[in-house]
């Protein structure tokens, strides 16, 4: 009897964490694509992204950012011409809800990002320097 408690014990801590992990996972991949800052809906410092595929009203630019499942990273500054201009960089959780962001170009510094929400319609995010 006492071995059946403990086997079900350990079933049900494995379970867990595969859950866990299956969660984190699947919260991973909404992240890996291309988001738009959707400005308008920014509130108290938190900073409000749509799919660069959202019907956005008209703006006179958008920075973002894509992330790829690879780590690769790329923000999207408004360029001179008005366009967006891409730097490369890479991306790492620091843990379920903060990224590091670092770019290549080292123009900036590194940076963070703390997800306070993510679906596969919206990202908000807090930027930390």
């Amino acid at each position: 009897m006492r071995l059946f408690t403990l086997l079900a014990a350990l079933s049900v801590l494995l379970l867990a964490a595969t859950c866990q992990s299956g969660s984190k996972a699947a919260a991973m991949k909404q992240l890996e694509r291309t988001w738009l800052h959707a400005h308008e809906e920014d509130q108290d410092g938190i900073q409000v992204y749509r799919p660069n595929t959202y019907a956005f009203p008209p703006s006179r630019g958008r920075t973002g950012f894509a992330f790829d499942h690879n780590g690769l990273f790329t923000q999207f500054d408004i360029a001179p011409t008005d366009g967006l201009e891409g730097r490369k960089g890479k991306w790492a959780a620091e843990n379920d809800h903060t990224l590091r962001i670092t770019l290549d170009d080292k123009k900036d510094p590194d940076y963070k990002l703390e997800i306070v929400s993510l679906d596969k319609d919206m990202l908000k995010v807090k930027k930390i320097e």
